[in-house]
Formats: C-alpha cells, sequence, structure tokens
C-alpha cells in the first residue's frame, strides 16, 4: 500500500536566515545570506541527483522496464530558494482520523497532524500536514509527515493530480517547506501503485514552479 513512501525522506533544512542587527554589519549579512542561499541550492541539487538514481535503479524505481531501459533524467524546475518557506505549524491533537482516497480502492487511515501557515508569492496560505496512523508503528516512519497540496501549475507543468512533500515532525512550532522537493504519486509512472488523492483544502492558489515536473510518458 505504501510503495510510494520508501526512499523518501524528509530532509529539513538547517540553513540560518539572520536579520541585521545593527549598523556597520550590511555587508557582512549580506554576505551570510547569499551563503545561505548557496548551500540551499547546492541541497537541492542533490536531492534531483538521488531522486535520478532511484528512478534508475530497478530495485528502487517506480518505471516499468520498458521505460527506465532509455531513462535519462527527471524533470525539475531550476532551484528557487523562494520556495523554500518557513512555515508557523500549528499542531492539532484532537483532530479526528479520517480514510484518505486514493487512486485505487485502497485507503488510508490519515490524521491531521497539523496546520502549516505561510507566505508564499507575497499571499498567506496554510496547509494540511498529514500523519498516517497506518505507518507509525514502524520505527523508520516514526516521525513522518505527509504534505500533498496542488497549485495552479496542475494540468499545464505538473501533474494534474497534485504532488507531495515528506517532512520530519519538527521539534518546535516552525515547519520548513522546501517546494523544490516536491515530487509526483508514484503512480504516475506506473498504475501498479496506490496514491492518496490531494485533499481539495490544500490547494494553493498560486503557480508552484518548484519541484518536479510533470512526466510523460512516450
Amino acid at each position: 500500500m505504501y510503495k510510494f513512501l520508501k526512499m523518501k525522506y524528509a530532509i529539513l533544512l538547517s540553513a540560518l536566515f539572520l536579520m541585521a542587527c545593527g549598523q556597520g554589519k550590511k555587508y557582512h549579512d549580506q554576505e551570510e545570506v547569499a551563503n545561505a542561499d548557496s548551500d540551499l541550492v547546492a541541497d537541492i541539487l542533490k536531492y534531483q541527483k538521488r531522486q535520478n538514481e532511484s528512478f534508475k535503479d530497478p530495485d528502487t524505481s517506480p518505471l516499468p522496464d520498458k521505460y527506465r531501459k532509455d531513462f535519462e533524467g527527471l524533470d525539475f524546475f531550476e532551484p528557487d530558494t523562494t520556495f523554500v518557506v518557513k512555515a508557523r505549524f500549528e499542531r492539532t491533537p484532537d483532530a479526528k482520523p479520517f480514510f484518505m482516497p486514493s487512486t485505487t480502492d485502497l485507503q488510508t487511515q490519515e490524521v491531521v497532524y497539523g496546520i502549516a501557515h505561510f507566505t508564499l508569492n507575497e499571499t498567506k496560505y496554510q496547509l494540511e500536514v498529514y500523519q498516517s496512523l497506518d505507518l507509525i508503528e514502524e520505527e523508520e516512519f516514526v516521525d513522518y509527515l505527509f504534505l500533498p497540496f496542488l497549485d495552479n501549475t496542475n494540468g499545464v507543468e505538473t501533474y494534474g493530480g497534485g504532488r507531495y512533500i515528506d517532512l520530519s515532525i519538527p521539534e518546535g512550532e516552525t515547519l520548513i517547506i522546501d517546494f523544490n522537493k516536491a515530487y509526483n504519486p508514484y503512480c504516475v509512472y506506473n498504475k501498479k501503485y496506490s496514491c492518496p488523492l490531494v485533499p481539495r483544502q490544500n490547494y494553493l492558489r498560486t503557480n508552484v514552479r518548484a519541484g518536479m515536473k510533470n512526466f510523460i510518458m512516450d
């Protein structure tokens, strides 16, 4: 049921966003911000490389053999650090479990673990972040959080059914969301996978031109 989650783990970024603390340090602060951006871009490029390696590996690739043998690489938007957002994370301990529908008859039991509040493209948004009650018994997924979302690029530049982001439970009330690490459900590549459908409330009314683009099978 959860093949689409294997080999996918969130890597939360720890870059520091420093604020100017007085006159006379402006140049120094700009230099540190530039370095932070460079580190973010390097991390995004590493992520893209790992994704391509995973898709080439027959043990981890969702691609059928006939497509994998000619696979050259996934199509990504250029890394854009403006799509790395720092969200205020509001936990929802009283949320009731529900069954999330999927592309097949299978359903997953989820709970809204929290709400991420953030600003993107100069507009405030919020997204529900889910925890799978079917997975928390497994040690490797004990901290796993699932963020599916829709946006205005769906059906044009990206997969029409939306994309996913893997996250980990944060220690505090801040959650780093890197939309550059948004990926397609595995059912895009192979119909044998069952993939959760993105809840309509997780629709961002903007263009998220970051992360993985749609995959077109010739």
